[in-house]
């Protein structure tokens, strides 16, 4: 979390740019700062399994603003930020001699996936703003590319306590996005068109196919 603080003092002390074409025309550039939080859905859940606990995620960024008309109204963002997201279950994940294996356990007090992600968004960007106008509607649509920096399972039964590096990840991820709202405060929404799993992680015979859908908020700061 501490990136996303840190993003947030910056942001306080930033101001939408303004700049002049050759027509002495007011254009402007919406280059945000964003930071979101989202509940974390499971698609495609092997069966017997289900979600448990809260599923969480953090995101935070910055976003390039690319105008396509001299009004400002549209836009194409290009970004780069961090994610964590954390991912519970019945799911077990285990390891030994290197070799890692599933099981479904609904006795588990706890069993997490946490993976800490780079990601950069590419938006279209239609909103209603001006040069002189920071409170605005917006839809922003587009996809989202990330690479997992790292990843972990652990889990809790008892007294026991296990935790180790998840490497059966898929490495490289992408997936939709979707933002609207007014001002600060948005709905967000991001649908994974890649799979979790890297396609050699199964459980009771049934590859794991899990596909994350993330629903939360997103807060979009000048």
């Amino acid at each position: 979390m501490r990136f996303c603080i840190v993003l947030f003092l910056v942001v306080i002390q930033s101001n939408a740019q303004e700049v002049l074409d050759t027509l002495d025309n007011p254009r402007y550039f919406e280059d945000q700062f964003y930071v979101g939080l989202s509940y974390n859905f499971i698609l495609n859940h092997p069966e017997g399994s289900n979600q448990r606990n809260l599923s969480y995620g953090l995101q935070g960024g910055i976003i390039k603003d690319i105008p396509l008309n001299k009004a400002g109204t549209r836009a194409i963002g290009i970004g780069a930020g961090l994610a964590l997201n954390s991912y519970y279950s019945n799911l077990v994940a285990d390891v030994l001699n290197d070799d890692i294996s599933y099981s479904i356990n609904d006795d588990i007090t706890r069993s997490k996936l946490e993976t800490h992600l780079l990601e950069f968004p590419l938006e279209f960007r239609w909103r209603n703003s001006t040069a002189d106008e920071y409170k605005f509607w917006r839809i922003y649509g587009g996809i989202k590319a990330a690479y997992i920096l790292g990843a972990r399972s652990k889990y809790d039964l008892g007294d026991i306590s296990e935790g180790f590096k998840n490497t059966d990840l898929t490495k490289f991820q992408y997936g939709l996005t979707l933002s609207f709202g007014y001002n600060t405060f948005n709905l967000h929404a991001y649908y994974a068109l890649t799979e979790l799993f890297n396609g050699n992680a199964s459980v009771n015979g049934e590859v794991l196919q899990y596909r994350p859908l993330r629903i939360g908020l997103i807060f979009y700061i000048l």
